[in-house]
Parts: C-alpha cells; sequence; structure tokens
C-alpha cells in the first residue's frame, strides 16, 4: 500500500524495530505539521493509508472528501481529532487499538516529573542558576501530603502508585465504579468533588476528553484549592473550563501548575498565557513521547495496516465499512 505517516517530527519511526514491519509497503514519512487543508489534500492525494501520531493532524470531512484513494486510517487509543462518520460515509476504514488494561507508562511517569518539577521549582531554579543567581526560592516536600487523583483509570492508577511510594497520602474523586476501585487499591475515596478539590496538596487529572468530560473543572474548583497546592494536568486541556487555570493562578489558588496539554496544538509563542507565567511549568505535550513507548504504539499501528493490506483487518473502529466491503 501506498502509506503516508504524519508528523514525525524528529524522523524517529524510521529508526525503530517496528518500522521494519512496513517493508512491503511504499512509505512517505513527513517531519513538518501542517494545518492547511489545501496543504494536506496535495501531500496525501495519491495515499491509500495514513498513520498518525495521535491527536497531531485534525482528520475531518473537508480534508477526507479529497482524498479519493484513502482506505484507511491507522493508528492507537482514543479518536477525537478523526470525523469517524465521514469515513464511514466515504469508505475509510478506521483502525484504532484500544490497549485495554495497559496503561501508558510513560504518560505516568512524565506526570510524575512534573509533579517533582512544580514541588521543587525545578526548572525556574534552574532559570536562576544559569542568570547567575543562585537559589531562587524554596520548595515543598511530597511526603505526608495528599496526592488527589481525579480519574482513576490506567494512568490514574500508575500516578496514585508513584505517590504512595513518595510517602503521599492518595485521595481519589471519580466515577462510582473507579472509586470502588481506588478503595480496594487501599486509596481514599473523596467524600465529595468540593471536599477533594479542598484537601489536595497535588492535584493530578486522569480522564479521557468527551462531552461529558469537558470543562469538568470549573473556575470554582479551582478557586477551592491551597495557595500552596499544586495542579498537574497531562491528560487534555479540554478537561478545564477555558481559561479558567490561568485565572486561578493568577488569583493564587492554586499556587502552582503544570501542563502537557494545550486547547491548540503545536503551540506558538503568544498562545497561551500559561507558557508566560513564572509559577508554571510547562513541557510540550510529551506524555507519550519516548522511544519504549512508541515502539509499543507503532508495532500496533503498523500491525493494522499489514493486516489491512491482507484482506483481515483488526481493531476496526468503523466496522460499517468492513460489511459494507464484504456485501460488495
Amino acid at each position: 500500500m501506498r502509506v503516508a505517516i504524519l508528523d514525525d517530527y524528529f524522523d524517529t519511526l524510521r529508526t525503530l524495530r517496528c518500522f521494519e514491519k512496513l517493508a512491503g509497503h511504499e512509505v512517505a514519512v513527513y517531519n513538518d505539521h501542517l494545518e492547511d487543508v489545501d496543504e494536506l489534500a496535495a501531500r496525501l492525494r495519491d495515499r491509500e493509508a495514513l498513520v498518525l501520531i495521535r491527536e497531531r493532524t485534525q482528520i475531518r470531512a473537508p480534508l477526507l472528501e479529497r482524498l479519493p484513494q484513502l482506505r484507511l486510517i491507522s493508528q492507537r487509543s482514543v479518536y477525537p481529532h478523526i470525523d469517524i462518520d465521514a469515513c464511514t460515509r466515504l469508505g475509510v476504514m478506521v483502525c484504532s487499538n484500544m490497549h485495554a488494561g495497559t496503561p501508558s507508562v510513560a504518560a505516568a511517569e512524565l506526570t510524575w516529573g512534573l509533579v517533582l518539577a512544580g514541588a521543587r521549582q525545578i526548572p525556574q531554579q534552574m532559570g536562576s542558576l544559569r542568570a547567575g543567581k543562585w537559589q531562587m526560592g524554596v520548595g515543598a516536600t511530597l511526603s505526608g501530603k495528599v496526592l488527589g487523583i481525579y480519574g482513576y483509570g490506567r494512568i490514574g492508577r500508575v500516578v496514585a502508585g508513584f505517590g504512595r511510594a513518595f510517602g503521599m497520602h492518595v485521595q481519589v474523586w471519580a466515577r462510582e465504579a473507579s472509586l470502588d476501585r481506588a478503595v480496594q487499591d487501599g486509596h481514599t475515596a473523596s467524600e465529595s468533588k468540593r471536599a477533594f478539590f479542598e484537601a489536595c496538596d497535588v492535584l493530578s487529572l486522569h480522564m479521557r476528553l468527551l462531552d461529558a468530560t469537558r470543562g469538568i473543572v470549573t473556575a470554582e474548583d479551582l478557586a477551592r484549592m491551597k495557595p500552596s497546592a499544586l495542579l498537574v494536568n497531562t491528560s487534555r486541556a479540554g478537561l478545564i473550563e477555558p481559561g479558567a487555570l490561568a485565572g486561578a493562578l493568577r488569583a493564587g489558588r492554586p499556587g502552582m501548575a503544570a501542563v502537557d496539554v494545550y486547547e491548540q496544538e503545536p503551540l506558538s509563542p503568544g498562545d497561551d498565557p500559561l507558557l508566560a507565567m513564572d509559577n508554571v511549568v510547562c513541557t510540550p505535550h510529551i506524555g507519550y513521547v519516548t522511544r519504549e513507548e512508541w515502539e509499543l504504539q507503532f508495532a500496533d499501528i503498523f500491525d493494522q495496516v499489514n493486516a489491512f493490506a491482507a484482506g483481515a483487518p483488526i481493531n476496526v473502529v468503523n466496522p460499517e465499512v468492513l460489511q459494507r466491503a464484504r456485501s460488495s
């Protein structure tokens, strides 16, 4: 098949062992990022399969309608960036391994790195040292503090384990079934959302972005946090009400934040007020960006390409396309 891979910024995929899985295909790898539909349509006009790196490029109807050769989109995990209805209408199969039961350890590790960076002001201390100064402030110890996990799924569970290893008291707020799992794991279920935000010294978000969770963290919630508290978001920016986090940080509750996700990605200078705030640690959506994680993810993604090419597609999101093909 003629395969296109988008948004491989550092040309990493060709260096992975799993890339050999695509040896039987004609593969074009693009290292830049395009948003213009005309440019994307010109680039992809003869491609039969499209490999996506998570949500870096939006795949909507105006683009899909200009790609008559496209038959497959292969990726991993959730797909809010893909117009599934348009794909189904146009006969484009979407395959995405949801990797049930296997957390992204890379994302959990980055979350904990941001917890430490925020609590000990590591980037700010580095900046002070490089500016020719010595210490710029006093950080906080994590042991004995309250770690709040909002959303006790696969990644949240791993982060809770990190907190326990650091001597923190873990509190959880989530759906009832998730709260039950947290209690079974030895953590404390908060009595209410209000009590949860008031109690946490570190609060980390771990939910998927759905209609039901968009804006689930409000300005009112943030205003209940301690002035010394740290909010960490490595999940999705849309979980927080637009503009609420920047406003809350200016007001001093919470006192700090560490974020890896933004409403608009990739960011340019001036796109997000968080980038200019001294009490925020920002990273450019690198939660899943490690070589080891990519070996896992793209082995699955490339297997999906090969399965489709062999006439036995797997992890099909829109089976209507498959049924239509079999009946024609």
